[in-house]
């Protein structure tokens, strides 16, 4: 999956802070990558890669995750789903 975050104005770093928190304790999770988008100094892309659908519902569960949402939420002015992918090469 990759996403498009845009927080509010000044506050993308804030933001990313609570997004990498934690990222490394996700069962099934292969990648999760937060990246500064270089054309909008608010703006962020999110790339995950899951095992499975479910697995990535499970994540939304783990009361980690369920805290980065809470403390996030007020910091993101939209979100923007740009792609669901399914991985056939790569590099680890």
């Amino acid at each position: 999956m990759v996403g498009r975050i845009r927080a509010l104005p000044g506050r993308r770093a804030a933001l990313i802070a609570i997004l990498a928190e934690g990222t490394g304790a996700m069962p099934g999770c292969l990648s999760y990558v937060v990246a500064e988008d270089l054309a909008d100094p608010d703006a962020i892309l999110v790339t995950e890669i899951w095992r499975t659908r479910e697995a990535h519902a499970a994540s939304l569960q783990l009361p980690a995750v369920r805290d980065a949402i809470v403390r996030g939420r007020p910091l993101i002015a939209s979100f923007e789903p740009l792609a669901e992918t399914r991985p056939v090469a790569g590099v680890r």
